[in-house]
């Protein structure tokens, strides 16, 4: 094993300039979600850059997702590469979705400037570099041992950044996330060189709409408005909820700190008229207010609890405000997931942390969630864990970066996480 070490640490520093060249062709595909844009043109570029390494080539659409269409297709796109013997596959799992670029930028947010031993660009860390990382760690390790056993998968989905139901979840509903066709699945999310994340937090999604009665705003007495009766919505989550919500804490060991405890955040509020219009607005008591909350939770904690907490302060705003009504409908939830320590990937990638840095891995959950979930809840696979480059609180920020070097680094942890997990029996 020593020298086949010694031949995969090798080939990926020949490999840095390849590896830098191709995070920045990933960045330039500005691969915005929402809408989706460029998904197609960025699948087939990761397929026939892997088509080259001999890996077969799959693309697949999540025909009737949600923002499917054909302007903006949901295509995912599968790579596998079979090894000489049978044996385990391992999947290295990326989505290649990114978000807006906001404001604030230094740089280019889609020319992938390379400064300082960085590389700037809207999803250099989240998570494009972590997927060219795991493309270089698998070449390099297929070129220093080509009679490998099992096989290794590498993809590019989407849809992650808005609940990856387009993506891994299609994908796991298809069997393409189950056994027999995968055993161990590494999901490079940005949550540092050094750390193993084994899950992450709950969430529940949903939107609250409270209702009035549209009059004239000279004349606002003589209608109902839903923004104030909104107003006693968020004045109440403020002083009944919040504080209750920073006293529930977790002994998972999720980072950063402050998310060790159940969270809430007003994602989006509409109220009134729309500003999609040029001229002054018409002088209306808006007759509907809409919030999008975002709650974060804990392992500890019990989804129907959770909902109970968000709707026994709006139906006791019913019985004591005049006029308040509301209707509250469910987004998205999902559960909160842990997976084993001791679990084969994550035992191989800590050894490949051990080999690469000489110490033991941390521990972590991640703050949000990511496609883990649709892996185990509906590919019912749970060897399964995210490790990967990037600094996690650079993630969706302006200036977002990748250090070269932490994906060097990390491509050696994974390629020696693969060698183990290949010749490990099924």
């Amino acid at each position: 094993m020593h020298d086949l070490q010694s031949q995969i640490t090798n080939r990926i520093e020949d490999a840095r300039e390849d590896l830098v060249a191709l995070t920045i062709d990933l960045v330039r595909f500005p691969t915005i979600n929402p809408p989706g844009e460029a998904y197609a043109p960025c699948a087939h570029y990761i397929g026939n850059r892997l088509a080259k390494s001999g890996f077969d080539i799959t693309y697949i659409r999540g025909e009737d997702t949600p923002g499917d269409s054909d302007q903006y297709p949901r295509t995912n796109v599968i790579a596998r590469r079979e090894g000489k013997t049978p044996g385990p596959t391992v999947h290295f799992n990326s989505h290649i979705d990114v978000v807006i670029a906001g404001e604030g930028w230094s740089f280019d947010p889609f020319a992938g400037t390379v400064q300082d031993g960085r590389i700037y660009g809207r999803g250099t860390c989240d998570m494009k570099g972590g997927l060219a990382t795991s493309i270089i760690a698998a070449e390099a390790y297929i070129r220093a041992n080509p009679d490998f056993p099992g096989a290794i998968e590498i993809s590019g989905t989407v849809d992650e950044e808005t609940g990856g139901f387009g993506g891994v979840a299609y994908l796991a509903s298809k069997g393409l996330f189950s056994k027999p066709r995968v055993d161990h699945v590494i999901i490079p999310e940005p949550l540092n060189k050094d750390r193993i994340c084994l899950g992450h937090r709950g969430v529940w999604w949903a939107q609250i709409e409270t209702k009035g009665r549209i009059a004239h705003g000279s004349m606002p007495f003589l209608g109902d408005c839903a923004v104030r009766h909104m107003g006693a919505v968020m004045e109440a989550f403020e002083n009944d909820l919040f504080p209750k919500l920073a006293k529930k804490r977790t002994d998972m060991p999720v980072v950063p700190k402050g998310a060790r405890q159940s969270t809430m955040n007003f994602n989006s509020i509409h109220g009134g008229e729309t500003d999609d219009f040029d001229g002054l607005p018409a002088p209306n008591v808006p007759d509907s207010c809409k919030l999008t909350i975002d709650r974060r939770f804990l392992i500890e904690e019990d989804i129907d609890e959770v909902k109970a907490e968000v709707i026994d302060i709006l139906e006791a705003l019913k019985s004591s405000r005049d006029k308040f009504d509301y209707t509250i409908e469910d987004i998205m939830e999902v559960l909160p997931i842990m997976s084993e320590r001791d679990a084969p990937v994550s035992n191989a990638v800590a050894e490949g942390i051990r080999q690469v840095f000489g110490k033991d891995p941390q521990y972590i959950i991640s703050p949000g969630t990511y496609d883990q979930k649709h892996i185990s809840r509906i590919g019912h696979l749970h060897d399964c864990i995210a490790y990967g480059p990037g600094i996690l609180d650079l993630a969706h920020q302006p200036d977002e970066f990748i250090i070269i070097e932490d994906m060097i680094e990390s491509a050696k942890v994974m390629a020696f996480a693969l060698h183990q997990l290949l010749t490990m029996p099924k």
